[in-house]
């Protein structure tokens, strides 16, 4: 009965670097940092609950 009354809470983001504009996809609650794929600078950095995102949201994935 529980399990059908709930939703999923977390999300997951594509996001586009600032450096060199590479898309990736990330998880709102990532427990690790994040960095691009392509050049290294970090996307997101684990905060105990949702991730402080330091890149530009382009999207939300549900």
């Amino acid at each position: 009965m529980v399990r059908l009354n709930r939703e999923n809470r977390s999300r997951f983001y594509r996001v586009k670097c600032p450096d060199c504009e590479n898309e990736q996809i990330i998880f709102e609650k990532s427990s690790t940092v994040v960095d691009c794929v392509i050049c290294g600078h970090v996307l997101s950095e684990p905060t105990g609950g949702k991730s402080r995102i330091k890149s530009e949201i382009l999207a939300t994935l549900e």
